[in-house]
């Protein structure tokens, strides 16, 4: 009885949205029979019952962490393309994830989005004492652009990353790669140097995203750098680069002419950028692009947040990017809002877009003003 009381407080008190604040007497605390699991916090609770539990039980409580996260809200475009306008309430992503610490060195993540597919599954193992050195394998976000790698959670704008951030990592805007939420499979050797100054990151990926399971659709693979300096606390340069190969899903006429449905054609891409964080504001920004075959894009953004009072922030971004630079597929977008901080890392966003053009990606690309407001709600435990 005491095992599986155990194990069902352990796993009640990660997925818990409301916990209490910590406090470490654990005296002044109600006893389990008088309190429920939210009066306590993970350590006090398996402290609580596992005077009896056996060592395998223990063990395992305290080596797995979940985590999970849920966007969702109301949506309104109205666009200059007539079938382009949206009104519609949305559950965008549905997250659960668990970490198994296997031994000190050794470790095993797997992510789940209820709103799509498995996101994430791979293996880290820690070579070096430090952070200097990690070899990890399996299927991950990819280091290209600075803000692929974030989390959703972590980002000012409801949309999540910038239209070329979206586009060149594969995050779902690009047609003939397909929507692969800036994941691949591969290896990947990362670490952090001088004291986490510097930062980084090779990879060598399948190139075709997150779909291929069993096999990738070419036999080329593809190289990602990434580089980071961190010369003072809160800020950050980042540079990344990939030069590898894809197998286009479909033709796409709008953006990429020349590329046919199942070619193999280069793909290739590069991002400098800058992130600084403080108390009073953050604020980001990139410079990136890339070639798929004759195909030249090219961008650039700038996104932050100004805190105005406890917990609540103003939200603003400019992005622009150039899909096809010889076509003209340009576009301009303006993001400006606020949120709320109700708990923590919990939030309310309201935020209206502007953008200067509308496309599908692949049907059509239709320049003329193009206005939206969203809504969202971030639930988030860990």
């Amino acid at each position: 009885m005491k095992t599986k009381l155990l194990l069902f407080v352990s796993f009640y008190s990660f997925c818990a949205i409301g916990t209490r604040a910590e406090q470490t007497d654990v005296e002044t605390q109600p006893t389990v029979e008088q309190a429920s699991p939210l009066d306590f916090t993970t350590e006090q609770m398996v402290k609580a019952v596992s005077k009896d539990a056996p060592d395998w039980a223990l063990d395992v409580a305290s080596r797995i962490k979940l985590h999970g996260y849920a966007h969702g809200g109301y949506y309104f475009k109205h666009s200059s393309h007539a079938d382009a306008n949206i009104n519609s309430f949305e559950t965008k992503r549905t997250l659960l994830w668990a970490e198994a610490q296997i031994t000190p060195r050794w470790s095993f993540l797997f992510m789940h989005d209820f709103n799509s597919i498995v996101q994430e599954f791979y293996t880290d193992f820690r070579v070096t004492n430090n952070k200097a050195l990690t070899l990890r394998l399996g299927q991950f976000k990819t280091g290209v652009t600075m803000e692929n790698p974030w989390s959703p959670t972590s980002m000012e704008t409801i949309d999540v990353y910038s239209e070329g951030v979206t586009y060149l990592a594969g995050c779902g805007s690009d047609p003939l790669y397909g929507v692969q939420y800036g994941r691949d499979l591969g290896f990947s050797v990362h670490g952090e140097l001088a004291k986490g100054m510097f930062a980084y990151d090779f990879e060598l990926l399948n190139g075709q995203g997150i779909q291929n399971v069993k096999r990738d659709l070419n036999n080329k693979k593809d190289v990602v750098a990434r580089l980071e300096y961190r010369p003072f606390k809160g800020f950050n340069i980042v540079a990344t680069g990939q030069l590898g190969w894809g197998n286009s899903l479909v033709d796409s006429p709008i953006l990429c002419p020349t590329v046919k449905a199942g070619d193999n054609y280069r793909r290739n891409r590069y991002s400098l950028g800058f992130d600084y964080k403080s108390k009073p504001f953050n604020v980001h920004g990139e410079f990136l692009g890339g070639k798929d075959d004759a195909t030249v894009s090219r961008g650039a953004y700038v996104t932050g947040s100004v805190r105005l009072f406890k917990d609540f922030d103003f939200v603003a971004s400019y992005d622009f990017f150039n899909f096809n630079v010889d076509d003209h597929r340009d576009m301009h977008k303006i993001v400006a809002g606020f949120q709320y901080w109700f708990f923590k890392k919990c939030r309310f966003q309201v935020q209206y877009i502007y953008k200067s053009a509308d496309t599908d990606y692949r049907t059509f690309f239709e320049h003329g003003a193009n206005h939206a407001v969203m809504a969202q709600m971030q639930i988030r435990f860990n």
